[in-house]
């Protein structure tokens, strides 16, 4: 047993917790934490998973996971990206968008919404005056003018309005058609241009990683599901600011909006089940799941400005 694994171990057994318990909560299987523990990495589906078992197990047990990677650091193996710097980076999904702004800014217009919304209600009370004093009138003229009125003329009348009513929403429902069919074409349109000008073509490939070029359109849009079973997911630009490295859990799709990248690597690592969509159009995996449970695509965005 390593230094590394004696304090985990000493630490989980300090809150009580079993391995059973240490499962649960982190959702790694017991085989994993007992090669932790022991110090037997080789149980591990490889070098990326130590390191983020590790951290999760720190995490379970309330301790620092960059401290016991200083601390401990000859215990545990290191991985290609370890240098990488985790910044998060300008660009990030609407999903992470804070709240509070938009907030703060309907706090801002709210004076402005309470003096329109004042003269609305003083608009209607005099419309409602008006109308009244207009009913009014108009009921004074009906009786002065019943003796004259009769029932062939009412019945004319109403026959009439009954009419230009129905021709009235007869003409709505048409336009309101005509505009949903028009707006159905244009949306229609715009699609097939997008797809028309969009060229995502593959270039490379090579051992676990396959690089692709992106072209023909000012849109870089990912989308990263899984339907199968939890997998990790490490998606970073070309600088290596990384925009996610965590689990991504089953049935979970993450979205991430990459125009401002000239470049972008997304590492997965449990591909089966794994699904890729690039502007809202699926895209292939490059390798057979099967064959390549691990992948890595690297994309080089070229948008239609700088061309």
């Amino acid at each position: 047993m390593t230094e590394l694994g004696q304090r985990l171990r000493q630490e989980r057994e300090n809150k009580n917790l079993s391995l059973e318990d240490l499962q649960k909560l982190t959702k790694i299987q017991k085989r994993y934490l007992m090669g932790i523990e022991e110090g037997n990495y080789d149980v591990m589906p490889g070098k990326f998973y130590v390191r983020a078992f590790i951290k999760q197990y720190c995490e379970a047990v309330g301790l620092n996971a960059d401290d016991i990677f200083e601390q401990y650091k000859a215990d545990i193996p290191t991985t290609q990206t370890e240098d990488i710097p985790q910044q998060l980076s300008r660009v990030r999904s609407r999903k992470e968008i804070p709240q509070n702004a938009a907030s703060s800014k309907a706090a801002d217009y709210l004076p402005t919404i309470l003096v329109v919304a004042g003269v609305l209600v003083v608009g209607i009370i005099i419309w409602v005056i008006a109308q009244n004093i207009v009913s009014d009138r108009n009921k004074e003229q009906a009786v002065e003018s019943q003796q004259t009125t009769n029932e062939v003329q009412q019945s004319e009348k109403q026959k009439t309005a009954d009419d230009a009513e129905k021709e009235s929403k007869v003409k709505e429902e048409a336009s309101n058609k005509n505009e949903e069919n028009d707006k159905a074409k244009d949306d229609k349109k715009e699609k097939e241009e997008v797809e028309a000008e969009q060229v995502y073509k593959e270039v490379q490939k090579s051992g676990h990683t396959a690089t692709y070029t992106l072209s023909g359109t000012d849109a870089f849009k990912l989308e990263v599901s899984s339907t199968q079973s939890d997998t990790w997911l490490d998606v970073k630009n070309g600088k290596g600011n990384s925009f996610y490295n965590a689990m991504l859990k089953k049935n979970e799709t993450k979205e991430f909006d990459l125009a401002k990248e000239t470049e972008v690597r997304v590492n997965i690592g449990f591909s089966p089940g794994v699904k890729l969509k690039v502007n809202g159009q699926d895209v292939n995996l490059p390798f057979d799941s099967k064959q390549q449970v691990r992948q890595v695509v690297m994309i080089q965005y070229q948008p239609s400005k700088a061309q």
